[in-house]
């Protein structure tokens, strides 16, 4: 499993498509509100994303119908849009968005709220922020890919959620999705050495009752089993010889 890293040239187009992708996130929370569909939510990002001069990663990819994933409540991952699904008082909703900029990918996802939201959802939204924090934070040439799951699973064990083991993050560049496999669980000091210039995403699906999860006949949604709420968050990270930079962060950070 050869792990690629990238040099000047490439990392470069990485930060301009990591930027473009955190733009158009920026562009649907701008218009996100109860009473519209999630079809609204595609027909905004494909709207936005080619005003830029990019192309959504994501449609088309394994078959996959759209241009973005919208995932309520309780749909951990890769809800698929459509014209029936509205966006009610209460919800929460992840909007994944990834970006193809001059032949390079920018990944980025973020769970909002609607309107006034539960106490449950407003701490598993919370817990599943923090856990990417915490996660990002251990990013630095030399340390273990184990890190990042541990210190993920330890916040957000500690917090009463529970961490989603079947989907991760995963190397990006040229292609959306490149190794490594970055999970959101694991044993500090184990796992392949981050070297400077490796990219990936870390995306932890953070779960208010248990871990499992099943896909629906759709072949593309997953739930919780439990039918419990469910978020997530992402960034692109590049890793630096004193830490990371967050390639779809719309500030320097």
């Amino acid at each position: 499993m050869a792990i690629e890293t990238h040099d000047a040239l490439a990392i470069a187009k990485l930060r301009r498509a990591g930027h473009a992708a955190a733009k158009t996130l920026a562009y649907v929370e701008s218009r996100l509100r109860a009473g519209i569909s999630t079809a609204a939510i595609d027909a905004w990002v494909r709207e936005h994303t080619q005003r830029i001069g990019g192309k959504p990663s994501q449609l088309g990819y394994k078959g996959f119908p759209a241009a973005v994933c919208t995932s309520r409540n309780e749909v951990v991952c890769h809800g698929v849009p459509c014209h029936h699904e509205m966006v009610k008082e209460g919800d929460i909703i992840n909007v994944d968005v990834t970006t193809e900029l001059d032949g390079y990918h920018g990944d980025t996802s973020r769970t909002f709220t609607i309107g006034v939201s539960s106490r449950e959802a407003l701490h598993v939204v919370s817990v599943a922020a923090r856990s990417l924090e915490a996660g990002i934070n251990t990013v630095r040439a030399g340390a273990r890919l184990g890190d990042v799951g541990a210190a993920i699973e330890a916040l957000a064990s500690r917090e009463g959620c529970s961490v989603v083991r079947e989907f991760g993050g995963h190397g990006i560049g040229r292609r959306m999705h490149m190794p490594p496999h970055v999970s959101h669980v694991g044993t500090r000091g184990t796992g392949i050495k981050l070297v400077a210039g490796m990219v990936f995403t870390i995306e932890p699906m953070v779960n208010l009752g248990s871990p499992a999860v099943h896909v629906l006949d759709d072949g593309w949604t997953v739930v919780s089993n439990d039918r419990s709420l469910s978020a997530q968050f992402e960034h692109t990270v590049l890793v630096t010889r004193n830490g990371c930079e967050v390639l779809t962060a719309l500030e320097k950070r």
